[in-house]
Order: C-alpha cells, then structure tokens, then sequence
C-alpha cells in the first residue's frame, strides 16, 4: 500500500524522504513552491539524488507534487492567468529533476465566466505547457463545485482532456471529500461512482487519491477536509475505498487536519485496516 501525507518542502527533498519514513509513509505530496504561489526555491540536484536514492531504497511510490493554490489557469484577469501559466511551465520542467512522478493541480476557478470558457482557458494553457519529452503525467483534481471551480464533475474533467493534444500526459487525481461535496456518493455507491468515472473518463486515468474525510453533508459543494473516521464518509466507506481492486494500488495522500503525530497515527490505522480487508496482502 502507497500511503502518505503532506510533507513540508523547506529543509530539501533528502529531508521530506525522510519525514515520510518518521510518518510510516512510502509515498508523499508537497508543494512545488510556496502553496499561495510566487518565486520557487533553487533545485539543488545532489539534494535530489538523496531523495531517489531513499525512495528506492524504501520501495516509494510515485510522488504527488502539488501546484501552488494561487495558479488559477482560466482566471477573469490576464496577469493572473500569464503569472499562472510561468508558474505551471516552470514547475514542469523542475519536476522533471523527479522523472516520472505526478504533479497535480486544481484546474482553476472561471470567476464569472462560465464553466466551458474556463474549459477552454485551461485546456489552451495545458497545449502551451505540456511537451513531449517531459517524463511528468499532470493530474486534474477532481474538484467540490466550491464558487466558480472548474472540474466539479467527471464531464469537465472529461471535457478538458478532450481539447488537449498531448492527452497521454494527463492523468486524474480522485479527492474523497471533494467528489464527496460534489455529489457523487462513495459511501453508500462506490462501484456505481466508479463505473461513472470509467464510462466518462476512463479508470486508466485515475493516478492517484487525496484521501480525506468531509465535514459536510454528500452534495454541500463546501471542501472542508475531515480526519480520516470523523467526517460523514466514516472510517467503513474509507475502509472500502483503500481495499477497492480499482484503487488499492494507487498512492493514497492524506490532506486530513492533522500534525506530524495524528499522520502517524492515520497512516498506521489505515495500513491495518487495509491488512485486515486484504486477506493478508502485503501493506
């Protein structure tokens, strides 16, 4: 089982590697520069070479990098949409230092727009970003419908793909709460939301998992994360989602309000829990 959290990017990427082994973690996510956007620190590859050599030691997963929430690619203003567009090429080529992993993004919010032009604005960034060589697969977060965001259904997501040259270097990242917000029942229906996702995008995209609890109700179009057990998922359905054939090999990031310590215990919870549902598969 790949499983992981949030870790923090300040001390170096040797030091994440080694953060996620504190937390009992085989996976990681973490952001590529400062979370609220801006300048993004100097790459210092020996730095890099510890942390591959750590995961391969350690038998890691593929990562989940995260883009900055300010990068907004379908934004009203053109600055903001030009800052986003330097932000997205410069992280793609920073992320090619870690061949082969994931950098996953909220596709943006159309402010007033409507949904199909933010679909356009970011498919057309993506034909402006994505090149042939790169080793990166860009994952679209499934998204809550909170305000104006894009990708609140599987068939924005979809559409999105459809208007992208190089399709092959996209990919999808399942957030639990946020599907959950926006509709779509994994507690009580999971197959059906699964063969929905099949039909419309294709389970071949599914990459990867933020894998959270909701504070809110199927359906509220809010995105608040809850701790894993605690929210209205609950730790049965959670339990399904982290045993399902579909899924159980992707790694599962965990985005839950929590410390280092509450990580800890989330992710060795979690390995048991998958342990006991799967029939004595290793963990």
């Amino acid at each position: 089982m790949y499983i992981g959290s949030h870790i923090s990017a300040s001390k170096g990427f040797e030091a994440m590697g080694k953060q996620a082994l504190k937390l009992g973690a085989n996976t990681f996510a973490f952001f590529t520069r400062n979370p609220r956007g801006g300048k993004a620190k100097e790459i210092d590859p020996a730095d890099v070479d510890k942390l591959l050599a750590l995961m391969e030691e350690h038998h890691f997963g593929k990562l989940v990098a995260h883009a900055p929430y300010t990068m907004n690619l379908c934004a009203a203003k053109e600055n903001v949409r030009n800052f986003s567009m330097e932000m997205f090429q410069d992280d793609l080529k920073r992320m090619d230092y870690l061949p082969g992993n994931y950098y996953n993004f909220h596709p943006g919010s159309h402010v007033g727009q409507g949904a199909e032009q933010g679909i356009e604005m970011i498919a057309e960034a993506l034909n402006g970003a994505l090149f042939e060589e790169q080793t990166t697969t860009v994952l679209l977060e499934t998204m809550a419908g909170k305000g104006s965001e894009v990708g609140r259904s599987f068939e924005e997501l979809r559409r999105i793909i459809d208007l992208v040259d190089l399709d092959d270097k996209l990919g999808v990242c399942l957030d639990t709460c946020h599907i959950w917000d926006g509709g779509y029942d994994v507690v009580d229906h999971l197959d059906d939301v699964l063969n929905e996702f099949d039909q419309v995008i294709g389970l071949d995209r599914l990459k990867a998992i933020h894998l959270n609890d909701s504070m809110n109700p199927l359906g509220a179009h809010k995105d608040r994360h809850e701790k894993i057990g605690q929210g209205h998922l609950g730790l049965e359905a959670i339990t399904r989602i982290i045993n399902h054939p579909a899924l159980k090999e992707l790694p599962f990031i965990l985005e839950t309000p929590n410390d280092d310590e509450g990580y800890t215990n989330e992710i060795a919870m979690l390995r048991k829990l998958r342990k006991e549902s799967g029939a004595g598969e290793e963990s």
